[in-house]
């Protein structure tokens, strides 16, 4: 007993004598790493801003390659910043259709004037030397006549015209040499127009807005006492400008290719590879011929160029979106007087259709229609 209380007092006498030891170091040298430490944060932060200052540049410099060798443009791309599909063309596409359809309406709520005298203002701008007095207007065909008239604007007006910059004349001429540029070569037309589109006017302003529906539906734009369309506090022509930014400028499947719209005329007769009737045609099931009553959303093609034999290239018209169209029983009411197209030719482009762009002599002659791609 005593043996074990001698060794425990020893044990404890020699932890009393031996010091605990403990990582301390003095302030000065704390100060020292820590400074050693900030300096070298800051020089790794530094250097990350550098590289992603470097990444930026190389992107810029990747994106401003892409465009040169003829790529899709990155400013200008589809929604969700995608290229244009066909999804996207008939997302796009069906957006604007509402506004044309709720503009329509809110017109034919409220007229301006007695709806005889609208419908025959928007006749008289669409269809020339027609007898209006033998139409009737009833609220139905009248508010398809105000889609139809918007339609034709829009297709001749913005989007089978590369707008580019406040003047019309000067657009109308940079069309006719992106036309004489597409004759020659498809591929650097592409480049070009998506370089022209780079620097476009970025909105329809309502001076470009009235000039060009004075011009395409002036009858109409005089019983609307020169009001812009709008629907929902959008502009109509503006939209269907930015619709047509994302065809011209924007990359697609095919790089040499371009869009163009079409229209159907009036009384011309429903062809199933160009036209999307949206409403039921009695006619057509029965058998019978019906035509066509209104279009209200024009369609599209694809121009572009193919060699059909060895060192000959043909234009080749693909449509990619049919046209929407009201049939003449759908609308009810009397049809559009004097508007036959029974004794079309065979092999020639059927009513609204556009015609592939021309180039002079110089550059390779004019550029035929080739049926059969329809």
């Amino acid at each position: 007993m005593a043996y074990q209380q001698n060794q425990a007092y020893a044990q404890q006498a020699l932890t009393q004598q031996i010091p605990q030891q403990q990582d301390v170091v003095s302030g000065e040298q704390y100060r020292y790493a820590l400074t050693n430490f900030r300096i070298a944060h800051e020089k790794v932060e530094q250097q990350r801003l550098q590289l992603e200052e470097q990444e930026r540049q190389v992107a810029q410099l990747r994106a401003r390659i892409a465009l040169l060798e003829g790529g899709s443009n990155p400013t200008i791309a589809g929604p969700n910043g995608n290229t244009v599909d066909d999804f996207s063309i008939r997302n796009s596409a069906s957006q604007l259709d509402k506004l044309i359809n709720r503009w329509a309406a809110d017109v034919i709520r409220a007229p301006p004037v007695p709806l005889q005298e609208l419908c025959a203002a928007i006749l008289n701008d669409i269809v020339s030397g027609l007898d209006v007095t033998q139409v009737d207007a009833t609220p139905m065909q009248v508010q398809s006549y105000l889609r139809h008239a918007m339609t034709e604007t829009i297709s001749e007006g913005i989007i089978n015209c590369l707008i580019v910059t406040n003047s019309s004349d000067a657009n109308i001429q940079l069309t006719r040499i992106h036309e004489h540029i597409f004759a020659r070569d498809p591929t650097v037309a592409s480049v070009w127009r998506r370089q022209t589109f780079s620097a476009a006017v970025e909105t329809c302003t309502p001076d470009m807005s009235l000039s060009i529906l004075h011009e395409q539906v002036p009858e109409l734009m005089r019983v609307l006492q020169g009001k812009i369309p709008s629907s929902g506090g959008v502009w109509i022509l503006e939209a269907a400008y930015t619709f047509s930014r994302m065809l011209h400028g924007s990359g697609a499947s095919s790089n040499d290719a371009f869009y163009r719209a079409f229209v159907p005329e009036l009384g011309s007769v429903l062809y199933p590879r160009q036209i999307e009737l949206v409403k039921r045609c009695l006619k057509s099931e029965r058998g019978e011929t019906d035509r066509v009553g209104a279009t209200i959303f024009p369609g599209l093609v694809k121009v572009s160029r193919a060699t059909t034999e060895p060192g000959k290239e043909e234009t080749v018209q693909t449509v990619v979106r049919r046209a929407q169209v009201i049939c003449e029983c759908a609308m009810g009411g009397s049809s559009v007087p004097g508007m036959s197209y029974d004794e079309q030719q065979p092999g020639m482009p059927p009513q609204g259709m556009p015609m592939p762009p021309s180039g002079p002599p110089s550059v390779g002659g004019e550029m035929q229609y080739q049926p059969g791609y329809f």
